[in-house]
């Protein structure tokens, strides 16, 4: 049986957190649970909504983050920012929308999350750059990559 949806399209921070979400390359959105997903494509999941998920009490969003980030946040402002069920142990942090909101903030919090949902191919692309050593090694791994592919579709 599906979840009963919990959130509410015309409330104005689910509609300002869709527009952030949905300006980064190959993001979508996909009901879940009750509650609106935020995937990359070939990807994974870096944002899911919360509100008043299992009673918690807020309009939240749950977001993939770096090591450390989520309990320098829940320790900066535990009011706004919070370890979300499920996903907490796993590092992920819960930011608050209805409760001193920072659109900049949030936002940035969102864009670290959608980085570590990047498949690798993506992940590779947004780094700064390859060193030496992988340029000079990289014609090589693009070859074999293409010989192997085309074993495998014969």
């Amino acid at each position: 049986m599906a979840h009963p949806r919990k959130y509410d399209d015309s409330d104005p921070a689910i509609a300002k957190l869709r527009e952030i979400c949905l300006a980064m390359p190959e993001v979508f959105e996909k009901e879940a649970w009750g509650e609106c997903t935020f995937r990359v494509t070939g990807g994974s999941m870096f944002a899911m909504t919360d509100c008043n998920h299992h009673d918690s009490g807020h309009i939240a969003v749950w977001v993939k983050a770096p090591a450390m980030v989520q309990e320098i946040l829940v320790n900066s402002d535990p009011k706004r920012f919070f370890v979300p069920p499920y996903m907490g142990k796993q590092g992920w942090v819960g930011v608050r929308i209805d409760y001193k909101v920072k659109w900049d903030q949030t936002a940035a919090i969102l864009n670290n999350g959608y980085q570590l949902s990047l498949p690798k191919k993506g992940a590779r692309k947004s780094s700064p750059g390859p060193s030496p050593t992988s340029v000079s090694t990289a014609p090589a791994r693009k070859r074999s990559t293409k010989r192997a592919r085309r074993k495998l579709s014969r």
